[in-house]
């Protein structure tokens, strides 16, 4: 898990190294660069897996194609194995994308399962940079000049820079000769892939075992595949649904080692996730650390939080404090930590969407909410936890997990009167957690963890209403309440020339 940057159409390398210097959070174990047919690679590592050859630039054996990437490919040994023996320099997962660039081109990227941008480049005039299909991990490119420069986070480029930067599509890559390409989606768009399965429409129909069984077998596989890595993983547990089977398949994964895993919960004291995520802990026996913090710390903290994620959208920063303050408490023990991200876009668990009636609509509405988790959820989790050099995973949002959860048929997400929200999931995984865990009413991690009141109501506090009226317009779409005003007004202290409409994320309802 690292940081990148990316040069092309020609290099400033007292440019380069500042964007570079600037990303060092993203990987204090070690910097790498290159300058290579005119244009410039370079990289910030955070060691996770102790391979030979770890560090980046990686190369080809005839030393003219170099790599530089963030992220993990989780199906890397499978594509090993359709090259010849000797073709790889190292055991780095993130080397098989290189070859395959090297071998069939960018359109080869589509095997890659996993979570990752990258940037090629060879002393041919070859450059590629491209992005995974969920857009887990971030990249932004900005062209000026003849230039395109590629980042991990806006906040590595210069003022001057920042009003050309975008956010780079997920599951696209670019090229000099063909401009942006998709190569692969988030979610399968063709109508077969999307009807596996009949299922009736109404909420409350009956859930045949073998599809729970499918799901619950999926998800093991994906958390397991996700184990990955010479050091420790642990698991965000907040004690709601998705953190907590996460954790059981985890902790059931390393019981079969002899080990514990470790867990992770925050909040303000006596908030629920901190009580339900220990009382979770203790049923799975695992290695259980709490953070308690107060109202004054999610305060003292909340101008950098605004940075570091760079966002201002008021559901994404109320999550984000706990975040980051969990983040920076689990790096003292971890490299690498599992979340529960995605489930609830998958299996329907947002309050919001039991206002959905019919099939049709809700999956439409969980497929435009998935392909929006770039630059929302998935950026903040990104975020918080690289800003303390903490590698965080999603098997959720693997794509194959996706891919299945979206062919089941959307009545069975379909939640009502005495009908739950992810009754599918939870059935699913009937047995691994009692009944009050496995059934727990979800509660947003901002809320659960106790700081969204304390943010919100300060915050609104702190703007007037004329100040509202006056100040709402500054962006298109208009900021919705005084709390936004107030989170934008510290967002553009850092980033005063960025164009939100083109790079920023926002939730439907403020």
């Amino acid at each position: 898990m690292c940081g990148i940057i990316g040069d092309y159409g020609g290099v400033d390398l007292d440019v380069a190294e500042r964007m570079l210097k600037r990303l060092v959070h993203r990987g204090p174990d070690g910097e790498g660069s290159i300058e290579v047919g005119g244009n410039w690679l370079g990289h910030r590592r955070l060691s996770i897996v102790d391979v030979q050859g770890g560090k980046q630039p990686l190369k080809t054996k005839s030393g003219d194609l170099f790599f530089v990437g963030n992220g993990e490919i989780y199906n890397h040994e499978e594509i090993r194995d359709i090259f010849p023996e000797g073709r790889f320099l190292t055991k780095s997962d993130n080397e098989v994308a290189l070859h395959l660039f090297d071998e069939w081109g960018p359109d080869a990227f589509s095997e890659l399962h996993g979570m990752y941008a990258f940037i090629i480049a060879g002393e041919d005039g070859r450059f590629v940079a491209a992005r995974d299909p969920v857009g887990i991990k971030p990249l932004y490119w900005a062209y000026r000049d003849g230039h395109v420069r590629f980042a991990s986070e806006l906040w590595a480029y210069d003022k001057d820079w920042q009003p050309y930067a975008e956010a780079f599509p997920p599951g696209h890559y670019w090229t000099p000769e063909d401009g942006l390409v998709r190569f692969a989606s988030a979610v399968p768009h063709n109508k077969e892939d999307l009807e596996q399965f009949e299922g009736p429409s109404e909420p409350g129909a009956p859930i045949p075992g073998e599809i729970l069984q499918k799901v619950r077998q999926k998800l093991v596989e994906t958390v397991e595949g996700q184990m990955m890595g010479d050091v420790p993983v642990g698991v965000f547990l907040s004690g709601g649904l998705d953190s907590s089977l996460v954790a059981a398949i985890a902790a059931c994964w390393y019981r079969k080692r002899g080990e514990r895993l470790k867990t992770f919960a925050v909040g303000l004291e006596d908030s629920s996730d901190v009580k339900a995520a220990r009382a979770v802990a203790e049923h799975l026996d695992t290695e259980h650390h709490e953070k308690v913090y107060t109202p004054e710390d999610a305060l003292a903290i909340l101008p950098e939080v605004v940075r570091v994620i760079e966002n201002f959208d008021p559901s994404l920063v109320r999550s984000a404090v706990p975040n980051y303050v969990l983040a920076e408490f689990a790096a003292q023990y971890v490299k690498v930590v599992l979340t529960g991200e995605g489930a609830d876009e998958i299996f329907a668990g947002y309050e919001y969407l039991t206002e959905f009636e019919t099939e049709g609509d809700l999956h439409a509405e969980l497929v435009r909410i998935i392909e929006g988790l770039h630059n929302l959820n998935l950026q903040r989790g990104d975020r918080v936890t690289m800003a303390h050099g903490l590698e965080a995973r999603v098997p959720f949002l693997e794509r194959e997990m996706i891919e299945l959860g979206l062919s089941l048929p959307a009545g069975w997400k379909l939640a009502g009167e005495d009908q739950p929200e992810k009754r599918l999931l939870r059935q699913a995984f009937d047995g691994w957690l009692p009944e009050e865990f496995l059934w727990r009413k979800k509660a947003q991690f901002g809320d659960g963890s106790g700081a969204a009141s304390v943010l919100k109501k300060r915050m609104e506090e702190s703007v007037t209403e004329e100040e509202f009226e006056r100040g709402r317009y500054e962006v298109d779409p208009p900021l919705r309440t005084r709390e936004e005003v107030a989170y934008y007004r510290l967002f553009i202290e850092h980033f005063e020339e960025v164009r939100p409409k083109q790079i920023i994320g926002r939730f439907a309802t403020a």
